[in-house]
């Protein structure tokens, strides 16, 4: 049994993917371990290319486009490994990343899930941690990377301030993100309502319900090319990023729910017939 699973989900990301799975080939961490794609119905040959071009590689095909959580929940079913990332495939990772991230985790016995520096394409520091998602939080969070996007010195440099000092934080994005399987699995892996965003911040805050912690390691660093699955279809992933909002604030803010579905409302963001899908979804949790 391998120590380290790693699975990336692939929806349409052709060459990023192909990037990826090269770093981690020539950068292969020095604990046992094995890589795992799940596809999302890919129809640029990403399912192909992982066939023909990395034949060692655990391919999974899920027939469908089932989304960030319940891919990779059907990859860590699928796997062993005492330890499981759940890696972006459109990430770049240098050499020794991982075996920080693993030495990390191994010296915390009381963390439940690790998380390195996120840097872009230029070199620029990701916000990609934070305090638990809630109505300030989140308003803080997309102001300082809206802020730090239009190239204002401030947001850049506290953001960059911030990603160079180890913390326990609330939640860490799921690009990167190291967690013991035994923890994984007691708090039954990936909430499958999220089809993509928040199910990182949610799974972290099932983690910590159980009193165990989520570490940000920025002497560990990747490169992540974000977005650009999401450019392919940019209304989906709008509508996709909304859902998911709905159904994290119905769960853990319920009182703030109508406030967000007023607002969302004012913004053109959500349709006036989403009142009863949302009632359906908090009688279901």
């Amino acid at each position: 049994m391998n120590d380290l699973t790693i699975i990336l989900v692939s929806h349409n990301t052709r060459a990023d993917l192909n990037h990826c799975l090269r770093s981690l080939r020539d950068n292969a961490p020095d604990v046992s371990h094995e890589i795992v794609v799940v596809d999302n119905a890919s129809t640029d040959g990403s399912a192909d290319l992982v066939r023909r071009e990395w034949p060692d590689i655990h391919l999974i095909e899920a027939g469908d486009n089932i989304g960030f959580a319940r891919a990779n929940n059907l990859g860590i079913r699928a796997t062993q490994g005492r330890l499981v990332l759940l890696l972006n495939s459109d990430t770049v990772v240098p050499a020794g990343t991982l075996d920080r991230l693993v030495a990390e985790l191994e010296t915390h016995p009381d963390t439940a899930a690790v998380g390195p520096r996120i840097v872009d394409g230029s070199h620029r520091a990701e916000l990609s941690f934070g305090a638990m998602m809630g109505p300030w939080s989140e308003l803080r969070q997309k102001a300082m990377r809206r802020l730090a996007d239009r190239g204002v010195g401030a947001a850049t440099r506290w953001i960059d301030r911030e990603t160079r000092r180890p913390q326990v934080v609330d939640w860490i994005t799921g690009a990167c993100l190291l967690v013991r399987r035994a923890d994984a699995e007691a708090v039954g892996l990936l909430d499958e309502r999220y089809f993509m965003y928040c199910e990182d911040v949610d799974f972290c805050a099932a983690l910590r319900a159980r009193g165990r912690r989520i570490r940000f390691v920025p002497t560990a660093e990747i490169t992540h090319y974000r977005g650009r699955s999401a450019a392919t279809s940019p209304a989906v992933t709008e509508a996709a990023y909304r859902r998911s909002q709905i159904a994290f604030y119905a769960k853990h803010h319920p009182r703030w729910l109508p406030w967000l579905k007023a607002y969302l409302r004012l913004r053109g963001k959500l349709s006036p017939d989403s009142s009863d899908k949302d009632k359906d979804e908090r009688t279901e949790q």
